[in-house]
């Protein structure tokens, strides 16, 4: 496996990859890995006749007070769990290398951007945007793979692929979920012993729902109060939202009878949680 720190590098890597006529498959990552992340491998292993891997703790996605500095970083651990994985290439770039001094262009996805987590972490989807651009113009994957837990940055990657006319296949892949139901997140670690038994809250709002719908409801408003009222089950947990809205646009819908997400943030702690459900 080669673990390369450059663009310049991983640019002639990836091309002797499309030169030997392989697909390349694309996972992103911030790293400190875990078996959403390895889910992802595999699917790109599955249809993908090479698989890479970026790790890099993207600060242009994280607001001034958020955890940028202290995102849990585990490379060597995060190399030695893909090559065991069998992975091609990881990419392990410096905030130097993907953003020389002077950089000032970014990718902004205009609308999407500012709903669902872009209303709470302004700039956060500017962010997203301006680094995965980056890296499909680095890698030029045939197909790039996402887990389904970020569906909000999924919609956004979406639109910007489709308006920028990325020649790349985005694959969403389901969430991945601890025994109890937890989905899983590097930032899970943050969480004391009686924090994550309170996050549970959140995969429990969203069963109430999913049962809800299979017994015929398909109100959003009748749906969101059945959710909150579980959500205020752990008050210490603290919901930045709960909506249902349109997978697509991210925009509020009243009806899921054509297809909805329903999604949730929450502050467990001073931890940033999502989760939601694809109706």
């Amino acid at each position: 496996m080669m673990v390369l720190k450059t663009i310049a590098e991983t640019r002639s890597a990836c091309a002797r990859i499309s030169a030997a006529g392989k697909t390349l498959g694309l996972v992103p990552t911030m790293g400190s890995l875990h078996q959403g992340h390895l889910s992802l491998v595999r699917a790109a292993q599955a249809s993908c006749d090479a698989v890479a891997v970026s790790i890099f703790v993207n600060p242009t996605q994280f607001g001034p007070t958020e955890d940028f500095a202290a995102y849990p970083r585990a490379l060597e651990d995060d190399c030695r769990i893909l090559e065991g994985a069998g992975v091609d290439l990881v990419f392990a770039p410096s905030s130097e290398e993907m953003y020389p001094e002077g950089a000032s262009t970014f990718v902004e996805v205009a609308g999407l951007s500012e709903r669902l987590d872009g209303a709470s972490r302004p700039g956060h989807f500017r962010g997203v945007a301006t680094v995965v651009a980056k890296l499909f113009h680095i890698f030029s994957p045939e197909r790039a793979f996402f887990g389904q837990k970020d569906a909000a940055q999924v919609a956004v990657l979406r639109k910007m692929v489709r308006d920028l006319q990325f020649p790349v296949e985005l694959d969403v892949c389901p969430t991945v979920r601890e025994p109890d139901g937890l989905a899983l997140s590097s930032r899970n670690r943050y969480l004391t012993g009686e924090q994550r038994r309170q996050a549970l809250v959140l995969s429990r709002a969203l069963l109430a729902v999913q049962q809800q719908l299979q017994g015929g409801e398909r109100d959003s408003t009748k749906l969101l109060a059945t959710a909150m009222r579980v959500l205020k089950e752990e008050p210490a947990v603290e919901v930045d939202y709960c909506r249902i809205v349109d997978p697509d646009t991210l925009e509020d819908v009243g009806d899921v009878g054509q297809g909805a997400l329903v999604a949730v943030a929450a502050l467990v702690g001073a931890t940033r949680l999502i989760d939601n459900l694809l109706v």
